[in-house]
């Protein structure tokens, strides 16, 4: 069985990281780059020691992935809640006592 062999980075010498991923100190440095790839490539990783540590995506990808938070999925939950009987009604605010000042 044949290994293949990453290619080195020409700045350091060590393995480059896979296509779309980036070492932070290169992610800092070609930051531009790293921008145009995002919207021409997709997602980009950055990695730190070795790891995935964010992925970089396009703001329109961003958008839809948090979609509209409108707070329907939780009325959504608590309407389907198996305990009904439980009263999800705030509770009263409790305020320290007030007393009367002589100004």
């Amino acid at each position: 069985m044949t290994r293949l062999t990453p290619a080195s980075h020409p700045s350091t010498g060590r393995t480059a990281p896979p296509p779309g991923h980036w070492l932070l100190q290169d992610a800092k440095a070609r930051f531009s780059e790293l921008v145009r790839r995002v919207r021409s490539e997709g997602p980009q990783h950055v990695t730190v020691h070795g790891r995935d540590e964010v992925v970089i995506i396009a703001a329109e990808d961003y958008r839809r992935l948090q979609g509209q938070q409108t707070g329907r999925a939780l009325v959504e939950a608590l309407q389907a809640s198996p305990h009904p009987e439980i009263d999800f009604a705030p509770a009263q605010p409790t305020y320290a006592p007030v007393r009367d000042v002589a100004l």
